[in-house]
């Protein structure tokens, strides 16, 4: 049944679009040199700051428990008091410690790019011991995550976020007659919420294991972890294994600290901080790619420029975003154009690409939480061609 506190669709505020036609020579120009140079000390500052965050966050962590069991406190607090107290303490850490994770993951994503260091076999080093930690394969996941930044936008070839289709849902095309979108698209807001939180925490493994989201023509158990995928190439088959291998010794890790230290401080100090990791990942990347007012491309109407601003800068968490994430949200768009510009530049060459790319480049600054709920209630499919619904398609 519809429901009319869900949002519906309307075009009305939406900009007129017509794709980029600025070749990507006069885009590159645009951008200064030294902004594409790689400090590897520099890169290696930001690492030591996360992981000095992450470790003094884990040793106050274990002073929360034994604080407030003290008699004295609960005397103070009273008992109910001192408990309310200490699950919220609990959750100021998971805040904290989930976005310091995500940061660490972060930087392995640029190491995926090149972007840390200008030596290969130090960026994949660095990236492979951060993604594992976190529980990203970090070779099968960086191959298929650049034929993304290859062709984010195609309808034929992207790897991640493809729309459905009109003729995949079974909605028939517009007539005379008003299509009623809540009949289609209206859920309870409950039911919406779960379906939501199943995408936050559950999305990104999901895509590893089960390419949910992914592309379509793919054959029925596509995943990461397999060598003999179709993801991969026969030369790239070694690396899938060191992959998994990354996450097997992960997993004695954990399974270590377990029996060590019993799986309910494993679950408070690792597992609920990871499980931030995969919700802001999905909701950063998710945000980044999908908006009412971002293009697809079929066919021949593609181009890696017309993809590169397929994608939209957001100011993420504020402050939080900025120091934390490393500006992963922020500076997207630049991001796309030239990968290898490390995450401390793109500030700067996101300014130097504005003027170039004019009403091309894309900005919202509605809060997040927000922007996520409304996105994923309206971006529900395109038309088989030409200018589609919630989401525009050109081909």
């Amino acid at each position: 049944m519809g429901n009319s506190s869900q949002p519906s669709y309307s075009e009305v505020g939406l900009p007129e679009f017509s794709p980029l036609a600025v070749p990507m020579t006069k885009i590159r120009r645009a951008i200064p040199p030294h902004l594409f140079k790689r400090d590897t000390i520099r890169s290696f500052l930001y690492l030591l700051r996360d992981l000095t965050m992450a470790a003094i966050a884990w040793r106050v962590a274990t002073y929360i428990d034994p604080c407030f069991h003290r008699t004295d406190v609960r005397d103070v607090l009273t008992g109910p008091l001192a408990e309310l107290g200490r699950w919220g303490a609990w959750c100021i850490y998971w805040w904290f410690q989930g976005l310091i994770f995500t940061g660490i993951w972060v930087i392995g994503h640029e190491c995926g790019h090149e972007a840390f260091s200008p030596h290969a076999w130090l960026n994949d080093t660095i990236g492979f011991v951060l993604h594992s930690f976190v529980w990203t394969p970090y070779f099968s996941w960086r191959i298929s995550h650049r034929r993304h930044h290859l062709y984010h936008s195609s309808m034929e070839r992207d790897e991640v976020y493809l729309p459905r289709s009109r003729s995949e849902l079974g909605i028939p095309r517009k007539s005379n007659h008003e299509i009623e979108w809540d009949e289609l698209f209206g859920d309870t807001p409950v039911y919406t919420l779960y379906t939501l939180m199943r995408q936050q925490l559950l999305g990104f493994p999901a895509y590893l294991m089960f390419n949910v989201s992914g592309r379509k023509e793919y054959p029925a158990w596509t995943n990461h972890f397999d060598p003999n995928s179709i993801l991969f190439q026969k030369s790239q088959r070694p690396l899938v294994l060191l992959s998994n291998f990354g996450l097997l010794l992960m997993a004695w890790i954990l399974i270590f600290a377990c029996r060590t230290y019993g799986m309910l401080a494993v679950i408070k100090y690792y597992t609920i901080p990871w499980l931030c990791v995969t919700h802001w990942f999905v909701m950063i990347t998710y945000v980044q790619h999908v908006d009412q007012s971002l293009p697809h491309y079929r066919r021949s109407a593609f181009t890696f420029q017309r993809s590169a601003t397929a994608t939209i800068d957001r100011p993420f968490l504020g402050w939080q975003g900025r120091f934390f994430l490393h500006d992963v949200a922020h500076y997207h768009v630049i991001h796309h154009f030239f990968t290898k510009i490390p995450w401390y530049n793109c500030e700067e060459a996101t300014r130097h690409l504005k003027p170039v790319i004019g009403e091309h480049y894309r900005y919202d600054n509605k809060p997040v939480f927000k922007t996520l709920w409304d996105t994923y209630n309206a971006c529900q499919f395109v038309d088989d061609e030409g200018r589609g619904y919630q989401l525009k398609l050109f081909g």
